[in-house]
């Protein structure tokens, strides 16, 4: 399994207009995240990307935990039901950052799984990067046969 390098590739268009989206913007967020160092970090991050709808991407250096999630407000016709009421976000939101009207996300990378980060950390730490994890799991299991 290969980590997603420039994901997402975007339809060109001239300037997006909203009245022709599908409201890609008003299903997910995007938060940073400290730039990992350690192991643990990764693991961390592991973690996060052991659950549903969420994904972590680099870009331009920085790291950033998505979580896809629809908005509450976006009705089926991709509107938003409270607009005059919208957050800050959604209203310095510029269409020429839609992902309608650019080319490629470039990401540097995108982590989609939990799977995806292990494999990076095995090329980060070393192909053993897990063993300290399995005599872990090794260590508890012969502790828990010794008090029976």
């Amino acid at each position: 399994m290969s980590i997603q390098k420039k994901s997402k590739n975007k339809k060109k268009t001239e300037g997006a207009d909203c009245r022709d989206c599908n409201g890609l913007c008003c299903r997910y967020f995007a938060l940073p995240i400290d730039t990992p160092k350690t192991w643990k970090d990764y693991d961390d991050i592991r973690w996060y990307l052991s659950h549903r709808g969420v994904s972590v991407f680099v870009e331009k250096g920085d790291w950033y935990l998505q979580v896809d999630n629809r908005c509450k407000y976006l009705d089926r016709s991709h509107r938003c039901r409270q607009y005059p009421l919208r957050p800050r976000i959604c209203r310095t939101y510029h269409t020429g950052d839609c992902e309608k009207a650019g080319d490629d996300y470039g990401y540097e990378l995108h982590f989609l799984n939990d799977r995806q980060m292990a494999e990076y950390m095995r090329s980060r730490f070393g192909v053993n990067v897990f063993q300290r994890l399995e005599k872990i799991k090794v260590e508890k299991t012969v502790r828990r046969k010794g008090r029976s």
